[in-house]
């Protein structure tokens, strides 16, 4: 049986899918959404920076609000100096559930000051981070790395061992190197080398987009768990479909366009309350684009949204859409 319960260190996961973190993504109105629609064993906060943490950032400060939240609760934080990383570590994992470095993000504005992926290229200083971090955190440290930085540097395994020695409690995996970012095939067969190389649990992470997908990464590398990142965007439901696919053998009924319709205002009325309107009218536009993919006339549909200003324009134009596809 693929789906079970996971413990990262003294933690009980009642399943074993996880929501990634994604930055810009997994904000707190999407995390209530995917945790109360698609039930997932883990719900991930996207990457906070360790400095921020420290400076007591204002806007960092509201990043961490988890206080309407049903827990399990991971706190990823990235960063590349050990002392600020321990610091930081130790101020999250007060109100975090478990602690996560992130040591795979690819983005240019954040390997260009060492942090994320870049790590991978500077092994010694990924066990000095983690072990600082497990040193000052009170919760279960994980970290998410990638399969390595490029393809003269596949380290996933070599990090692994080192990641497990420095005290984690889980690693994720992701099977693309940096220089991939999330571009061609995930390489699972590094995800099951790292399975295999540590006795602490391993998620893997890449390409598994459907229960399809889910029950095959499963079965080719044994991971203790899967984390599901860009296919919970418009889906929040994913974690519940891949549970129900694999516990039973039968696939769910595909959601009805008005049960879509009403996590969609409810998605965008958490937006309004966790942002205002200004901010939330904005926000909303990208989760539409993954919402209606694939519906009837979705694109002049995201035009009209984009270019809603106010809570009334957005419920009304909402309603005259899922109207019109639906007669």
């Amino acid at each position: 049986m693929y789906i079970k319960e996971l413990e990262i260190g003294n933690v009980k996961l009642k399943n074993n899918l996880v929501l990634a973190p994604m930055a810009g993504v997994t904000d707190l109105p999407f995390r209530i959404i995917c945790k109360k629609y698609g039930e997932p064993g883990l719900i991930c906060n996207e990457m906070v920076s360790a400095k921020a943490i420290c400076y007591e950032d204002e806007k960092t400060k509201s990043m961490l609000n988890m206080k309407l939240e049903e827990r399990p609760i991971s706190m990823q934080i990235f960063g590349s100096e050990p002392d600020t990383m321990g610091k930081a570590g130790a101020i999250v994992s007060e109100f975090s559930d478990i602690l996560d470095i992130n040591m795979g993000c690819p983005a240019p504005k954040v390997v260009k000051n060492g942090d994320g992926s870049k790590l991978l290229l500077d092994l010694e200083l990924v066990g000095k981070i983690t072990e600082e971090v497990v040193k000052n955190s009170k919760k279960p440290v994980t970290v998410k790395i990638r399969k390595g930085w490029d393809k003269e540097h596949i380290v996933a395994v070599e990090a692994a061992k080192i990641i497990e020695e420095a005290g984690a409690s889980a690693i994720v995996v992701h099977g693309r190197t940096r220089v991939e970012y999330y571009s061609g095939v995930a390489d699972w067969d590094i995800i099951r080398k790292v399975k295999e190389s540590v006795s602490i649990p391993v998620i893997g992470n890449g390409d598994v987009k459907d229960e399809e997908s889910a029950k095959r990464m499963f079965e080719e590398t044994n991971v203790d768990g899967i984390m599901i990142g860009r296919a919970s965007l418009g889906d929040p439901w994913i974690f519940k479909k891949i549970n129900f696919y694999l516990t039973t053998g039968r696939k769910l009924e595909e959601i009805t366009l008005e049960e879509k319709k009403k996590v969609i205002k409810e998605h965008f009325s958490l937006l309004l309350k966790e942002k205002g309107e200004y901010v939330a009218t904005r926000e909303i536009r990208k989760h539409i684009a993954w919402y209606v993919k694939g519906l009837k006339n979705a694109s002049s549909f995201r035009d009209k949204i984009n270019q809603v200003v106010t809570a009334e324009d957005f419920f009304e134009k909402l309603e005259e859409y899922f109207f019109s596809i639906g007669n």
